[in-house]
């Protein structure tokens, strides 16, 4: 049912990328749908420990009549891919082509923790496409779109040769120009950046150091900043050439800016995650997504 040149289309403006776990199934809806009206392309939601992924989908599907729920992302190894393409098979019909499946392979110590292997996660994600594809479900519709989670060169290719493209995280303008490079001008390339809409450095690098300490440790994000030319004393030291460069802070200028400069680079979609200058986690900061709302523009 999902019809790609609509969703490319409609993806063509920004999203929001936010976690609902902090809140009630109600509130939750109560959020997309405020999303929704600002005039918000899509809705990226992750899972990790804790809101599941397809049943957090189908609860912001059902609240929303136009906007594109995704997943950013849910893992393979939650899941054996005959279920993922029945969920993602029957959100897709439910949605009347709304939803898009990202899938990611997880972290090695979120992976390892549950007794799981994860010594060849590229090799895993191909397996698990390769599953999908072949998977004989009896759900009515058709299979969602999917992307994947991709920082490297070679999970980049992977999701520009087996999937509609890519949703990198934590990354950089920079990293928007060499991952378009490597996926071509066709594939999809949705990037999360996150945003603080403060001029106060001490509060944007506060609020920053706290969504990095969540990831910081993680093999594959400081991986890809090590790539992308920062080092490792600047990365544990949250040097200011380092936080500068992958949240965005300022004024409306200085936010718009950054987000241009992404488009510039090859994205084909934006998702802003806004984080709150109160420090609270559970909502986005509502006066950042109003002041780049589609809608109002």
């Amino acid at each position: 049912m999902a019809d790609l040149n609509r969703l490319s289309a409609q993806l063509n403006s920004f999203g929001v990328w936010q976690f609902t776990d902090g809140v009630s199934s109600s509130e939750a809806r109560t959020m997309a749908q405020r999303i929704e009206s600002l005039g918000y392309s899509a809705l990226w939601v992750p899972e990790a420990v804790g809101r599941h992924a397809f049943v957090n989908s189908a609860n912001l599907l059902l609240a929303t009549d136009e906007l594109v729920i995704a997943t950013g992302i849910a893992g393979i190894h939650n899941r054996p891919a005959w279920s993922t393409k029945m969920a993602a098979t029957e959100l897709d019909e439910l949605s009347g082509g709304r939803f898009v499946l990202g899938l990611g392979v997880s972290h090695a110590p979120m992976v390892t923790l549950r007794g799981l292997d994860y010594t060849k996660p590229l090799t895993a994600m191909r397996d698990y496409l390769e599953a999908i594809e072949h998977a004989i479900t009896m759900t009515p519709g058709e299979m969602a779109p999917v992307v994947l989670a991709a920082l490297g060169p070679k999970m980049l290719e992977l999701s520009a040769s087996r999937t509609v493209g890519a949703h990198p995280y934590w990354t950089t303008p920079e990293h928007t120009a060499q991952a378009r490079e490597i996926v071509g001008p066709d594939a999809w390339l949705c990037v999360e950046q996150k945003c603080i809409l403060t001029t106060d450095r001490d509060i944007a690098h506060a609020r920053a150091n706290e969504q990095l300490e969540m990831y910081i440790s993680l093999p594959n994000y400081r991986n890809n900043w090590i790539r992308l030319g920062f080092t490792d004393d600047e990365i544990d030291g949250r040097a200011s050439r380092f936080v500068d460069a992958v949240v965005a802070w300022g004024d409306e200028d200085a936010i718009a800016a950054r987000l241009q400069e992404h488009v510039d680079a090859g994205a084909s979609h934006v998702c802003i995650q806004a984080v709150d200058v109160s420090g609270d986690r559970s909502r986005p900061d509502w006066n950042l997504l109003e002041t780049f709302a589609p809608r109002s523009a």
